[in-house]
């Protein structure tokens, strides 16, 4: 009797002090909270002036982690909502709406009237009434210098037959927060954990909610047993057996004023509904065999036809006092919750490549050099932006290609005869996490995400398949491709740190205006270098191009001479590295 009741007072004494960091955190994070209020209405009022549903034929979406990519329930389509791109001075919130046909391999924008504001890190489910319906809950919105956060808690259905955006309005539901998990069980959604963070403070959740798709009403629940401690970017999954699962996820400690600890966790646990009532929960600690994934978060989750739940790449972020570095994968594993078991996934390779490599002599496939095998799984090289300073001080920004360093996941087998047995396959997704995931007609579908190379962060926009009834081989659906890539350094300048309205909002604008994907038309084609021509040649046929790239960067009031310069500079700086490319390449 005494243990217990030492049980209770500490989980008392846990909740006060939850209740205490939230309101902490709430008081903290109001006055930020009312500046981007004021930012995302701007945002709604630009969305306001669609009246109508829009769909236009459109490329692959633009770089983007953090969005979801829903299966719709009754066509072959999938559905990418929101997400977020840095590009290394600003961060860029989306509430677009993308639907890909997977017969036709085609993309279509959807513009409807009255969309959610933007956001990432939301949740979105697929439920199969009234012809289909995407719900979303939460997620963030970030000031475009990336230093305030909005945690949002409304709740939006979209209506897939009539294509049509509805907030749902109802009391008693989780408070504002991103990075939690939702789920569809029975004729209810079911909500756990997340976090909300401020410029100064932050907060785990471990709580649990239901909504249901008949009342349209939430309701807390407090389910018995010892449940997972706070934490955010978990596993959530349907078992089965009716259970829903939990594993892994991130958090946040502080060790002392401003120095913080990020926990990977790694444990599993199971919420099941009581006997007597859907409106009693229970928490059960499992303990799977087989090999669990490395420790790791920002991995992404889906469903297997066979009721098996997978989890797709990540990152292992390895922290000391002053540095962060993370080790990004991509690899799938697998839980059969049947089995209470974890494995790994193993590709058999094409079948025909397989039989081809088995005839080869084996003396030919360890002929090649080192750096030969390394290259053939090494990422493709990325376009960033490279800045410039003129003779006069004034910087400026001029495209170029950066070679990544080789990324975890891209190693060469030791056993290169167990390699040649196997036939592991040729083409594969790069290591990231915050990818997006969604399983149609056993298919599994990858698209985004993003890694870390040196101190660039690269948003990813490729799209892979997986045959999950085969696991033969990834086939490549959209390739990345390098001109969305672009990465400015960090930069003091105020003036660029307070143009934010203009930042966020006037990519969407010329968006509208043009057509053209956000990206695309910030990446003008400066003309080639002919072969074997002189500087001096190339700037006089030239020059009139890059005084327009010129003026345009620092404004059409400053002074002729300096503006000759800036160009002068983009011209030569375009020039050499044109020249260095072509000599590489010979």
């Amino acid at each position: 009797m005494g243990k217990k009741g030492k049980k209770e007072k500490k989980g008392r004494g846990a909740e006060k002090t939850a209740a205490k960091m939230e309101k902490k955190v709430s008081k903290r994070s109001r006055k930020e909270e009312e500046d981007l209020e004021a930012l995302i209405a701007h945002f709604q009022t630009l969305d306001a002036r669609k009246t109508q549903v829009m769909e236009t034929t459109c490329s692959p979406p633009s770089p983007r982690l953090n969005a979801s990519l829903s299966a719709h329930p009754e066509k072959d389509e999938l559905i990418l909502f929101g997400g977020e791109y840095f590009n290394g001075q600003k961060t860029f919130v989306y509430n677009e709406l993308y639907v890909y046909n997977i017969r036709k391999d085609t993309w279509t924008k959807v513009d409807i009237p009255g969309p959610p504001p933007r956001r990432c890190a939301h949740q979105a489910v697929v439920v199969p009434q009234g012809g289909g319906q995407l719900w979303v809950f939460g997620g963030e919105f970030a000031s475009p210098d990336g230093e305030q956060f909005y945690h949002y808690k409304d709740l939006w259905v979209l209506h897939l037959a009539t294509k049509t955006w509805e907030q749902i309005r109802s009391t008693g539901g989780p408070s504002g927060r991103s990075g939690h998990r939702m789920v569809a069980w029975k004729r209810q959604l079911i909500l756990f954990g997340g976090f909300h963070e401020s410029a100064r403070d932050y907060i785990y959740y471990n709580d649990v909610y239901t909504f249901s798709l008949d009342t349209f009403s939430w309701n807390k629940v407090s389910p018995s047993g010892l449940g997972p401690t706070p934490r955010s970017g978990c596993l959530m999954s349907v078992t089965p057996q009716g259970s829903i699962a939990i594993y892994g996820g991130y958090s946040k400690q502080r060790i002392k004023k401003d120095v913080d600890r990020g926990i990977q966790h790694s444990d599993m646990f199971l919420l099941k509904p009581e006997e007597g009532g859907e409106a009693k929960w229970m928490w059960t600690r499992i303990n799977p065999s087989g090999i669990k994934p490395t420790a790791r978060s920002g991995f992404s989750v889906a469903m297997a036809p066979n009721q098996q739940i997978l989890i797709f790449g990540g990152v292992c972020d390895e922290e000391e006092e002053e540095s962060l570095e993370g080790v990004f994968f991509n690899d799938l594993h697998f839980y059969d919750a049947t089995k209470n078991r974890w494995f790994t996934a193993q590709l058999k390779g094409p079948k025909s490549e397989k039989k081809k490599r088995r005839r080869g002599k084996t003396g030919e496939h360890e002929g090649g050099s080192e750096q030969e095998r390394e290259e053939a799984g090494a990422p493709e090289p990325l376009e960033v932006v490279k800045e410039v300073v003129a003779e006069d001080g004034t910087v400026v920004t001029i495209k170029q290609v950066l070679v990544a360093p080789k990324l975890a996941g891209w190693t060469t087998p030791e056993d290169e005869s167990s390699a040649v047995e196997a036939s592991g396959p040729e083409v594969e997704p790069c290591p990231r996490s915050s990818a997006m995931l969604a399983v149609k007609h056993g298919l599994l579908y990858v698209y985004g995400g993003m890694f870390e190379a040196g101190d660039c962060q690269v948003t990813l926009s490729d799209l892979y398949c997986l045959d999950l009834h085969k696991m033969e081989e990834w086939k490549v659906l959209v390739e990345m491709d390098p001109k969305t890539q672009e990465w400015l350094e960090e930069t003091d300048s105020e003036e660029d740190s307070s143009s934010n309205e203009g930042a966020e909002g006037g990519e969407e604008d010329q968006e509208e205006d043009s057509g053209e994907e956000s990206g695309e038309e910030e990446d003008p084609q400066h003309p080639e270098v002919a072969p074997g021509e002189q500087y001096a040649d190339y700037l006089l046929r030239t020059e009139q191009h890059w005084l327009k790239l010129a003026r345009d960067h620092v404004g059409p009031d400053m002074k002729e001479k300096r503006v000759l310069k800036v160009a002068q500079t983009m011209a030569k700086t375009f020039f050499d590295d044109s020249v260095g490319a072509a000599q590489a390449k010979h």
